[in-house]
């Protein structure tokens, strides 16, 4: 071959490798969207990917990423339970107790704030480094211990090839902030929406039972008036997508604590008020989602409620009144909470009849996907 044509055929090789590489890089990923759901919102510094993806499900599942080697973040996300743990609140892997109750993460990936009551932290990304890194309470506990952490990674044979199929443009991709890149991006595949209330909205008028369909009526009526802050695709009124503004965060107070005739609760619980020092903002917190909630309990952000029925008489009673141990006082009274909790009637037949609505709500093909569990083999699973 001459000097010109071996030139040409290098030009021409190397042109190909260059355009592979950038058809690979602009490929977008390829959501598996339940019908009629929009994009999530990703960061721009955290595209997705399937090697992410992958990473971040190991990662999920693996207790060498706490300090001392004994809690993963499904420790307290139990696929079964909708990712939440069936605790009032959970344990962290040094015995210190937490103080909220672990939240499912079904479409976790559409919230537009991430805890109980942090109104900073605005991505999933950010979330993730309160278990992992927090002291007070300590969870995962991986601060004081990071090269540690990192180090048993680096010695496990699937990690390296995993971080660099994740990372293929970083020489040292296994780090901190890609540990955080990796487990956000699985969250983000947690989508549920093949519940019967799914099917029923998309044309499937046998999905719901009757009581089902009459306590849907109640739960989007004057009456109940759930629907004002369970809202919108995943009934919570904190939402964020692709192609929606990151709107004004929005917490609520419902009643349950009045310790001082104020308003005012628990120390270690005080919801949106640790954050803004202000008093309107006692006990305010973030409205969870209801996708799965029969499969959440117990509920609130203490888990102090233990039923989806005792949540009902909690709010026909317009609050809860505490008669008993450190935390006495009457929740109906309080100032703070919003107003539309406030006492109802509902007669047996129609508690039984929103019960069955918020049933309806649980996605079965979700909490039994495959691609959501652990991917250990039973007899190596960390």
């Amino acid at each position: 071959m001459s000097p010109r044509a071996l030139l040409s055929w290098s030009t021409a090789v190397l042109s190909a490798l260059l355009l592979t590489a950038c058809a690979k890089e602009e490929t977008p990923y390829a959501w598996r969207l339940p019908p009629g759901f929009p994009e999530p919102f990703v960061p721009e510094d955290n595209p997705m990917s399937e090697e992410k993806v992958v990473l971040g499900r190991y990662l999920f599942y693996d207790t060498r990423l706490s300090g001392n080697g004994t809690m993963a973040c499904a420790s307290c996300h139990e696929q079964k339970r909708a990712f939440s743990d069936g605790l009032a609140t959970p344990t962290g892997s040094t015995g210190h107790h937490v103080a909220r109750n672990s939240p499912g993460l079904a479409n976790v990936a559409y919230l537009a704030t991430y805890t109980w009551a942090n109104p900073v932290l605005d991505t999933l990304e950010k979330q993730a480094r309160v278990p992992l890194f927090a002291e007070t309470p300590l969870e995962l506990g991986m601060g004081s211990r990071l090269d540690e952490v990192l180090q048993r990674l680096r010695e496990d044979a699937r990690y390296p090839a995993l971080y660099r199929d994740a990372f293929p443009d970083e020489e040292r991709p296994l780090t901190e902030t890609n540990v955080l890149k990796a487990l956000a991006s699985f969250q983000r595949t947690l989508l549920s929406g093949g519940s019967p209330y799914d099917r029923y909205l998309r044309g499937e008028s046998n999905a719901l039972s009757a009581s089902a369909k009459r306590g849907m009526e109640l739960f989007f009526g004057e009456r109940a008036e759930c629907y004002h802050c369970h809202s919108g695709p995943h009934l919570t009124n904190s939402f964020r997508s692709k192609d929606t503004k990151l709107s004004e965060r929005d917490f609520q107070n419902t009643g349950l604590y009045n310790v001082d005739g104020q308003g005012a609760y628990p120390g270690d619980n005080t919801g949106l008020f640790e954050f803004t020092g202000l008093a309107k903002d006692m006990g305010r917190f973030r409205v969870p989602p209801l996708r799965n909630v029969a499969l959440t309990a117990p509920y609130m952000h203490d888990g102090s409620i233990a039923t989806l029925e005792e949540v009902l008489s909690h709010y026909t009673a317009g609050g809860r009144d505490v008669t008993s141990g450190p935390f006495t006082g009457d929740g109906r009274l309080s100032p703070l909470k919003n107003p539309l909790v406030r006492p109802f009637e509902l007669s047996t037949q129609e508690r039984a009849d929103l019960i069955a609505f918020l049933e309806s709500l649980t996605d079965t093909d979700f909490v039994n996907d495959p691609s959501f569990s652990n991917p250990f083999p039973p007899a190596t699973t960390p």
